[in-house]
């Protein structure tokens, strides 16, 4: 990494860097705040104090509260017209609503430890467990800072250089840990659908709000796009790492893109250092390294489930927790960093037959976001300045160049 690459990474971790996805997911949730808060619609009161009684018109034995159809008027019913405001009034913590928000930061603190122990088995345990801590810090931060199509993993690469790691071997622990993160994905994928039902997965009524495009066709073109990417990683990781570097090589000769070529060399060189670094290993290792990448998974998208449930029943935890599957892939393709109000619409898209609507949906989704996203900004903005103070003194004592190779 040369030191214009090296200055273009350190200016990552600048706080400013994180007002602008906070800016956007804000200026979304004051906007959907905005709309929801004008539209009635109808919520669960005390048996026989309601004006109306449910009657289950679509036939999905859940109670639509946005869809008038779904009630006729009743002298003694069960649920009553509310405004956008009174239903936002109305909103109080479940019994166990504490405990259940708890359960939520344990779940995103037991998704951090599983990337800190997955970090510690791919270094081998030279990085500690401090170290690891902050490796992880800024790897998120990086993710949520850059939009979702560019995603963190050059930073991750400079991170783990400047702790000491060869620059080689830490693309390579950057490759790895990508290719276990979407085998988890690849594989619980299709079970949680078959458990669910294609049917149900996807909300019909995004069909081209998303873009344009069904919410479905998004959905698979990002899978298949998924499962090749990790094919080819996983092909030239551990089968033909030189074939792959020259072929990346001669495809950059032409005049027009040649001064491309030497990073076409780099890219080659770090698949074969990741082939030299993992190919032999044991399958002790895999295991243990999949399952910290599968508690990690498994618990980041249970938060939002412990969040919902923390204010009202949820009718089916598997079908919230599949479709927040779905929702992650499609915001994948987004264009603004760490899909910062893409994700808001798009959640309550995709959640607001699961819950009752209105503005409750987007509180809810406020809170999925703090818990899932802005905390990462803020920590990873905490972190870096000690980390980067470390690493110059670090690097000054040592007396070699800023960033390390192999």
């Amino acid at each position: 990494m040369d030191a214009r690459e090296e200055q273009q990474v350190r200016r990552s971790f600048r706080f400013w860097r994180t007002l602008l996805p906070v800016a956007l997911g804000l200026l979304a949730v004051v906007f959907l705040l905005w709309s929801e808060l004008r539209e009635q619609g109808f919520e669960r009161v005390a048996d026989g104090m309601g004006d109306h009684a449910w009657v289950d018109h679509n036939g999905n034995g859940v109670p639509d509260l946005g869809d008038p159809a779904e009630f006729v008027p009743a002298m003694r019913g069960d649920y009553r017209l509310m405004s956008g405001l009174e239903r936002l009034r109305s909103v109080r913590l479940a019994r166990w609503g504490w405990w259940l928000l708890a359960a939520a930061l344990a779940a995103n603190v037991l998704r951090d430890l599983g990337y800190i122990i997955r970090l510690r088995i791919l270094t081998n345990g030279e990085f500690g467990w401090k170290r690891s801590f902050q490796v992880i810090a800024l790897w998120e931060f990086a993710t949520a800072a850059a939009p979702a199509v560019v995603g963190g993993t050059s930073v991750a690469v400079y991170v783990m250089a400047k702790d000491g790691m060869p620059l080689g071997r830490s693309a390579a622990i950057a490759l790895v840990t990508a290719m276990l993160d979407e085998i988890f994905f690849l594989v619980v994928a299709p079970a949680v659908f078959l458990l669910v039902g294609m049917d149900r997965l996807f909300p019909p009524e995004l069909d081209e709000a998303l873009w344009g495009l069904p919410v479905q066709a998004l959905f698979w073109i990002g899978y298949a796009l998924i499962a090749v990417m990790k094919i080819a990683i996983f092909y030239s990781v551990f089968f033909r790492p030189r074939a792959i570097k020259y072929f990346l090589v001669s495809l950059f000769k032409h005049r027009w893109v040649r001064r491309l070529r030497p990073h076409m060399a780099k890219a080659g060189d770090d698949l074969i250092a990741a082939s030299a670094a993992y190919k032999g290993r044991p399958l002790s290792f895999w295991l243990k390294a999949i399952a910290a990448t599968w508690c990690s998974w498994g618990s980041r998208f249970l938060v939002l489930n412990f969040i919902v449930a923390a204010f009202f029943p949820v009718s089916s935890h598997i079908l919230m927790y599949a479709r927040q599957i779905v929702l992650w892939v499609i915001l994948l393709i987004s264009p603004t960093p760490g899909a910062s109000g893409a994700a808001e619409f798009a959640f309550v898209g995709f959640m607001r037959d699961l819950m009752p609507a209105g503005a409750l949906l987007v509180v809810v989704a406020l809170l999925w976001r703090l818990f899932t996203y802005y905390f990462y900004l803020f920590v990873g903005a905490a972190v870096a300045p000690g980390w980067l103070r470390r690493t110059a003194k670090d690097r000054r004592s040592k007396g070699h160049a800023p960033a390390a190779t192999d």
